[in-house]
């Protein structure tokens, strides 16, 4: 037997421990993982400081490296999801729906663990910490297989959660961190459909691709995020460049950043130069259409690309649309079903807007960077979802159980005539 069935196997037995903990157990064990965060801050600092050199030598850069990076805010904010997963509602045992049938039997539709999930991820540190508490608050058991760049930052986080487990009389196995970090292995895993029940990859296009095209469980996708913000002609100009700036400019690395800006002709020749002159003052390089160029001179020609494109940087693509209608034909064509925004002060724009679009978020006046799990009152996230495989969206502690049903009779049968 390979060591990653082995490890796979010792994590599926461990799981069945962490299912039977109370609501009170699962939330200590988070508490005390969140202490232990704090407690090991300098070595886990100290482990990516080496990350982030080794990554600065590679040439890793932008994006990348902004999700590697940890600091002691970002390690307090770390610490401070798992306090918050911990005040979660506990999705296990949930009651959905409850009918008695005509013939007695009561029914009854109730939340249970996956079983056992595997987090594949990228430079992203904070997935291990926040993976492991949605998917132990859920009941489960974990597999965490992070990137080469991020290898020192999760081992250290890793080895301080499962000190908590530890200390807390439970199975280390049930937070597993893959350290064989080969591609083969990483395959292995994803085919181990008799052990592993889902798995989610958190990362770049390519990885997601990778992981999509070679697991034989059940995988989330989540390709990449173009997400849009449709300035209408009824848009309130300041409420608009709010969105606009805090969508594109306050961390453009993310997957819920803007990336493309869609403004009505009948707004476009005032709001667009003071857009683009706010925009530059940011950094922000803008690709437009020959409208958007004519009004905002600095922008450079947009090609087909650049209307499909997640820059993941201070890029936007920009363009001027005859109307609602144009504007939802191309978040139709070019859009990731991620999250778009309009700013509109027309409610029956709105709601043809939400209504027309299948994205997994739709925000109405409100910043495409609330399309966060934490932002929208699930604690932290484990992923955002835009393929329809039981959860859609951001996904919590809730999308990481299943329903099934429970029956209680009295002795019914179906066919009596049959006794």
């Amino acid at each position: 037997m390979s060591d990653i069935k082995q490890q796979a196997l010792q994590c599926r037995e461990a799981a069945q421990a962490i299912a039977q903990l109370s609501t009170d157990a699962k939330n200590a064990l988070l508490l005390a993982m969140a202490d232990a965060l704090l407690a090991d801050q300098a070595g886990i600092l100290q482990a990516n400081a080496r990350d982030m050199d080794a990554a600065g030598a590679k040439g890793i850069a932008g994006a990348m490296l902004d999700r590697l990076k940890l600091d002691e805010a970002r390690l307090a904010g770390i610490a401070r999801a798992l306090r918050e997963v911990a005040e979660l509602p506990d999705p296990v045992g949930q009651v959905t729906r409850r009918e008695t049938r005509p013939n007695g039997i009561a029914i009854e539709r109730v939340r249970v663990p996956l079983g056992v999930v595997a987090m594949i991820y990228e430079a992203r540190p904070n997935v291990t910490a926040d993976a492991a508490a949605l998917c132990l608050k859920a009941g489960n058991g974990v597999i965490l297989r992070g990137g080469s760049e991020a290898i020192h930052s999760n081992t250290a986080i890793a080895a301080s959660l499962k000190r908590a487990l530890r200390e807390s009389g439970l199975p280390e196995a049930a937070l597993t961190l893959v350290e064989d970090l080969r591609r083969e292995t990483m395959v292995e895993l994803l085919q181990l459909n008799d052990v592993i029940d889902l798995a989610i990859p958190r990362g770049g296009e390519g990885l997601i691709r990778f992981v999509a095209e070679h697991a034989r469980v059940p995988v989330i996708k989540h390709y990449k995020g173009v997400c849009h913000l449709f300035v209408d002609a009824s848009a309130d100009p300041d409420l608009a460049l709010r969105l606009l700036l805090d969508g594109k400019a306050s961390r453009p690395g993310v997957c819920n950043a803007l990336e493309t800006l869609l403004v009505h002709e009948a707004i476009a020749s005032s709001f667009l130069p003071r857009a683009g002159e706010a925009l530059r003052a940011r950094g922000v390089e803008l690709r437009g259409d020959e409208t958007a160029q004519a009004l905002v001179p600095e922008a450079k020609p947009a090609s087909e690309d650049d209307y499909a494109a997640e820059f993941l940087d201070l890029i936007l693509a920009v363009r001027v649309v005859k109307d609602l209608d144009a504007a939802i034909a191309h978040i139709r064509r070019y859009g990731s079903d991620h999250t778009e925004v309009i700013a509109t002060r027309d409610g029956a724009a709105a709601d043809k807007f939400v209504q027309s679009l299948r994205s997994a978020v739709v925000m109405v006046n409100a910043s495409s960077r609330f399309s966060d799990g934490g932002e929208l009152g699930l604690g932290a996230e484990i992923g955002i979802s835009t393929t329809r495989l039981h959860s859609y969206g951001p996904m919590g502690a809730e999308s990481l159980t299943v329903e099934r049903f429970v029956v209680r009779g009295e002795g019914q049968v179906r066919h009596p005539d049959l006794l």
